[in-house]
């Protein structure tokens, strides 16, 4: 029994179900044998230690426009549980008009919460090569450069200066970008209110 505990440990499932990337019959199984074994009990607080001790010495502070995502994403896989039905807004190109989104954009919760962070998103669209968002930014945004996918902007309300390498250019409501690939860009927000925006992020094929 000895040399299975040890076998079990060295097998590298505690790690992975400390991440949570183990299946719910593997699960059972680490937690009846960590409730009956002390070694596995020991190796998993082991394991846990290290791994937030490693988490803290290499912590960093998120990007705004990072975080906002993440936090996004969250909340649109949270809404597609509640029933949300997936749907696929139009393709953002020279032609597009902010009336082509106004489905979701007259949405009772697509709306900017009080006190929100510099830049609050919330997705309305999501497939593996597109993305697609209403933003508002109240704040100017972070240095950034894409080179696997197009980024595209549809301003909403608002107004906005984009520096896209060496170039600025002046946006209002109505206005489109696609940010050229390669290419540092930042967004400074020049309106009193927030900057909204219709976002979308297109995979390079």
């Amino acid at each position: 029994m000895k040399d299975h505990i040890t076998e079990y440990i060295e097998s590298g499932i505690l790690e992975l179900y400390l991440m949570g990337l183990t299946s719910e019959a593997e699960n059972e199984e680490v937690e009846q044998l960590a409730a009956s074994h002390l070694a596995i009990r020991q190796e998993l607080d082991s394991i846990q230690n290290t791994m937030e001790q490693y988490a803290t010495a290499h912590a960093v502070t998120p990007r705004p426009l990072m975080k906002s995502l993440f936090v996004a994403t969250v909340d649109y896989m949270q809404r597609l549980e509640k029933g949300e039905t997936v749907t696929h807004p139009p393709l953002l190109n020279n032609n597009s008009h902010v009336q082509d989104y106004a489905a979701w954009l007259n949405r009772e919760d697509m709306v900017l919460p009080a006190n929100s962070d510099s830049v609050y998103i919330k997705l309305i669209g999501y497939t593996p090569a597109i993305t697609t968002a209403i933003v508002w930014l109240q704040d100017n945004t972070d240095n950034e450069v894409h080179d696997k996918e197009y980024e595209r902007f549809l301003i909403v309300e608002g107004t906005c200066t984009i520096t896209a390498g060496e170039d600025s250019y002046t946006f209002g409501p109505g206005d489109y970008y696609e940010v050229p690939l390669y290419t540092s860009h930042v967004i400074q927000v020049t309106s009193a209110q927030p900057c909204k925006v219709v976002l979308q992020r297109v995979a390079v094929e």
